[in-house]
């Protein structure tokens, strides 16, 4: 067979590149770096990191989205300002194309100012922007032995921040927890068993910005109902 036979018509040529451009943006698509940027519930306070919500979450996530990541920057006692301060660095080595952030529980137990609280928030979500990803908030709520008028002024401040910025938003990660006897002696961290409704939270806000490919899309919804 001549080799000008094996040529293929311009316009086949044009519809195998439109091909292979779809397939190439298809797994662009799929392939997620998600930051997560939280406190002792994320960083799996009390367990093994692999009993966390945030292993279970890429547990999910890895088998069905090729070469996506989760990186769990998480710290136990981390407030927001120093998420704040770490989130540069986090941007600029990982590159993630989600943020999420689980920070302020710390501020408020330790009596911090909601407003200062709400101005961090307010500078990661615009960080996270600034450097291409997509940014969640996992609200929190306080004890009300803080008083009336401090755990009202602590949980405007998420509120307003997810209302203002437009961003996913749950209102609050531990929805479900306290009902269902989820925590650990010390009233704050939750158990090994609460660590599947805290995924169910997350995936709340999640699930509808992750590809298909992702597990728990079908979850997220269950998750809905459930909180």
């Amino acid at each position: 067979m001549s080799v000008w036979n094996l040529m293929l018509p311009r316009h086949r040529v044009m519809a195998v590149f439109v091909f292979v451009t779809a397939i190439l943006a298809t797994g662009s698509v799929r392939a997620q770096s998600v930051l997560i940027l939280g406190d002792s519930i994320s960083a799996a306070y009390g367990m093994e990191k692999s009993e966390g919500w945030v292993h279970r979450f890429e547990q999910k996530l890895m088998p069905y989205c090729s070469n996506s990541r989760v990186i769990n920057a998480s710290v136990s006692g981390e407030t927001t300002a120093g998420g704040k301060a770490r989130l540069p660095t986090l941007l600029d080595t990982h590159k993630p194309d989600i943020v999420v952030i689980e920070l302020g529980g710390n501020d408020g137990l330790r009596g911090l100012s909601p407003i200062a609280m709400r101005r961090n928030l307010e500078a990661m979500i615009t960080l996270a922007r600034d450097n291409g990803a997509t940014p969640v908030l996992l609200g929190m709520r306080i004890p009300p032995n803080y008083g009336p008028q401090y755990t009202q002024l602590f949980e405007q401040q998420f509120k307003q921040v997810a209302s203002q910025q437009a961003v996913p938003f749950m209102p609050f990660f531990l929805e479900g927890i306290l009902e269902n006897g989820g925590f650990q002696e010390d009233g704050i961290h939750p158990t090994i068993e609460a660590q599947t409704l805290l995924l169910r939270n997350a995936e709340t806000v999640l699930g509808p910005i992750l590809p298909d490919c992702y597990a728990g899309n079908g979850d997220a919804k269950e998750g809905d109902e459930h909180v």
